[in-house]
Order: structure tokens, then sequence, then C-alpha cells
């Protein structure tokens, strides 16, 4: 959390210890960006006017370092701009002080879940990107061919090759990207942007 009143950090420090969550208190963005760790789970609690950096340009340097941290605001004099721009920005939720204990725990959690969510992705992907790797130039081919609803003998005759062969290599991509149906591969393949051969009408 990032407040320049250290009276609202103790008061945030006890709340959420209260509540079972661990908190790290920061007076100012450049102390909180000197010792952000991006891969430590969880998410932001920060004050919209700050020495330096005010809150929005710290939530856009995290944004545009691909740091992005789900981030609950807090401010003592909210407004509709202001807030408009933060939701835009993507934050969680926008709180003016004096806060609502039980509103302010709602959102934490709530961007905390965000944030558990976001790095699920992020590996689900990361591991898709590893198996996508262990595929031949060829059967990357025949994956952009099979997810466009290309029948096996339209592969063949489009790739010089046989229907055999190509049920082999479908076989091979399926084993390889752990896919457990042609609808499975196809969401896998939208989630790695590989676009699809140019579709053709199935006869």
């Amino acid at each position: 959390m990032v407040d320049d009143d250290p009276g609202v950090l103790r008061a945030l420090t006890r709340l959420f210890s209260a509540a079972g969550l661990e908190a790290r208190a920061f007076p100012s963005p450049a102390a909180f960006l000197e010792a952000h760790d991006p891969a430590t789970p969880g998410c932001l609690v920060l004050d919209v006017a700050l020495p330096g950096l005010d809150g929005l340009e710290l939530q856009q340097a995290l944004t545009g370092s691909d740091c992005a941290r789900p981030i609950v605001f807090i401010t003592g004099r909210g407004d509709v701009p202001t807030s408009v721009r933060a939701m835009k920005g993507g934050a969680v939720d926008f709180l003016t002080k004096p806060v609502n204990d039980t509103e302010l725990l709602e959102a934490v959690r709530k961007a905390i879940e965000v944030d558990r969510l976001a790095r699920a992705a992020r590996l689900e992907l990361d591991a898709l990107r590893r198996c996508l790797a262990t595929l031949t130039q060829r059967e990357r081919e025949v994956l952009a061919q099979v997810v466009a609803g290309c029948l096996n003998k339209q592969i063949a005759a489009d790739l010089g090759t046989v229907e055999k062969t190509i049920k082999v290599h479908r076989a091979r991509i399926m084993a390889k990207m752990a896919a457990r149906s042609l609808a499975d591969l196809v969401r896998i393949a939208e989630r790695l942007g590989i676009p699809p051969a140019g579709a053709r009408v199935a006869r």
C-alpha cells in the first residue's frame, strides 16, 4: 500500500493484519517502485494524491512496464474524472476516504483474486508456449489448417502429402499440445494467438 500519510498507513496495516492479510507500507511511489517485486502475488492499495508520481501515474508506469498489478485506489479528494481514469486504467475499485473497513477489505480480497487468476493464466500460457515450441515446422502448418476446420484430405492436398501422414501429424500435435479434443486444440491455438490457415468449406 502506498500513502504519504503515516497515520493512514498505520491504520491500514492494523486493518489488514487483523483480517489475516500481509501488508507492506510505502510512503511514496518511489519507495514502492524501489522495493517492488512483480513476482510477489497480491494487490496494491494506492492513494491518488502522492509526492512525485501521483497514483494514476504510478498505475500507468506499472502497466507500461508489464508489471500490471490489481489496484484499489483510495483518495480524500475523489472526483468523477479521476475515478473514471483509474477504472479505465484497470483499477479494481476506487474508494473515498474515510474508507469503510468492510468495503476496503472486500475490494482488496477481490483484487487479490484478480491477481491470482491472472497469474494462473500467465502460467498456463507459458506452459502452452513451451508445448508449442516442441512442434516441428510441418506440425505447425498442419495445426494452422486443423484449427481452420480443414479436413485431413484437404490438408494433405495442400501440403503435397498423403492423408495418412496428416493423421500422424494430427495425433502428434494433440499429444504435444496436451489437447483432449479438437475444440480444446482450437481454444489452445486462440490462447497462443495462432492464426488459422485460410478456412475452406468442407465437402
